[in-house]
């Protein structure tokens, strides 16, 4: 352990797939301080590498399709160590990697023969009978009386393999004995390039997730719209002297309903506006109803935010409204980007920029996400029309994929201070540039 030079600062006052063949991916350096005064924090940088496609793990969520973006750790696990990647998804509750070594082209894929701390964790444990309660496919006992967990996704794909515990090292910090899933069996509608998968780091509320395991009362990140670089920051932090930040009430409903994630980060979004029209939307849209559906999660492990039909359909129709005179539709109805985005522009190949764009505000409970720019149109790579890019709104309909909630996705929380308070149940916000305040915390300098 070593201490940081930064105490004494911090203390001051689910569809079609799609292929591209180069991904962008945020990647956490392995420079991490430590700082020890009530509590431990570490802060790890974000850089951003471009990586071939597949080679790092796409987010087994429950929205079915390929991320372009994904937000990335790569650290050690096992003794001797072995080098692993894991996407960061709020969204997800085990923690595993790919511990399937029998195939070719497994650079990063974790053997648990190798490691001497490996225990695998037995299905009479109370791990595995209490703790694996919020899974959504119950764990159960496979023939050698071990913990078995499957996970299964809205695209066919799945996963199975044994709760294990091993030694986790972050920089120079340890964490012993911490529950994941090894995962040595799958199946996709993908298999060539999820073969390649290492793993995910669940950090939602459920009681196995990796923040869960590690104590700590809050976690922040913030990701730049330019360069992608950024911070996650695990551990309590007063950063009122960098941004002050607005609450939402984290919703927690006890009472288990079908279509309810009860361990997601579930926020109560209130109403939408583009620019400073609020949509004509009754509030009651926004909750959810008496099976669960209709709630709303901030999930990192997702890359764009999708609304229900209705709320969707009314968004699109004062989106187009209000860019009719700056922005040419693509008329292709058959093409959907990711199955769920059908509004879809063209813009000369020649153009440098985007036009002046209207913004959308999420209007939370206690608080507001507003998303401008760059942020709300993607160009889709690869596709050309003409002498035309294609740009597709950044906003999906989540009634296409079979996904009965509004999920708000990484994209649309570029350059937003996102502090996850697990003690106080709420979830904090504020925009900020975050290329500047990863230098004011020392990270990228």
């Amino acid at each position: 352990m070593k201490s940081c030079i930064l105490c004494n600062f911090l203390s001051d006052p689910y569809l079609k797939f799609l292929s591209f063949p180069l991904i962008h991916i945020l990647l956490i350096q392995i420079q991490l301080s430590f700082c020890f005064s009530s509590r431990e924090m570490l802060i790890l940088p974000l850089k951003t590498q471009v990586i071939p496609s597949g080679s790092v793990p796409r987010s087994p969520n429950k929205l079915p399709f390929h991320h372009n973006v994904s937000l990335t750790v790569s650290f050690t696990v096992g003794t001797p160590p072995q080098n692993v990647s894991m996407v960061i998804d709020t969204g997800s509750e085990l923690t595993w990697l790919n511990c399937n070594t029998t195939r070719n082209n497994y650079p990063t894929s974790f053997d648990p023969t190798r490691s001497s701390s490996y225990r695998p964790v037995p299905c009479s444990s109370a791990t595995c009978t209490d703790k694996t309660r919020d899974f959504p496919i119950p764990a159960s006992c496979d023939t050698n009386k071990l913990c078995h967990a499957t996970l299964s996704y809205a695209d066919s794909s799945s996963s199975e393999g044994n709760l294990a515990s091993d030694n986790f090292i972050i920089g120079s910090s340890e964490i012993s004995d911490l529950i994941f899933g090894c995962m040595d069996s799958t199946f996709s509608s993908n298999s060539e390039e999820d073969a390649k998968n290492t793993g995910l780091m669940g950090m939602n509320r459920g009681s196995l997730s990796f923040i869960s395991q590690m104590g700590f009362p809050k976690f922040s990140y913030c990701i730049s719209s330019t360069d992608f670089s950024g911070l996650l920051l695990l551990g309590d932090a007063n950063i009122s002297w960098l941004v002050p930040l607005n609450y939402t009430p984290l919703i927690q409903i006890s009472t288990p309903l079908p279509y309810f994630d009860r361990v997601a980060y579930t926020v109560q979004l209130e109403g939408i506006k583009v620019s400073d029209n609020l949509l004509a939307i009754p509030k009651s849209v926004f909750v959810p109803d008496h099976t669960g559906a209709g709630q709303t999660m901030v999930d990192s492990g997702t890359q764009f935010s999708f609304l229900l039909g209705p709320v969707y359909t009314a968004l699109k129709t004062e989106f187009l409204n209000q860019t009719t005179s700056v922005l040419r539709v693509l008329e292709d109805q058959n093409f959907v980007f990711q199955g769920a985005m059908d509004l879809c522009y063209r813009v000369p190949l020649n153009q440098p920029t985007l036009p002046q764009l209207p913004t959308v505000s999420l209007v939370f409970r206690g608080a507001e996400m507003t998303v401008s720019g760059d942020r709300l149109l993607y160009r889709v790579p690869g596709q050309v029309k003409g002498n035309d890019s294609v740009y597709c709104f950044t906003f999906g309909n989540s009634d296409l994929l079979g996904v009965e909630a509004f999920v708000i996705g990484h994209h649309h929380q570029q350059n937003v201070w996102m502090e996850f308070d697990l003690e106080k149940s709420r979830i904090g916000l504020a925009e900020v540039r975050c290329d500047l305040a990863g230098q004011r915390f020392g990270v990228g300098l």
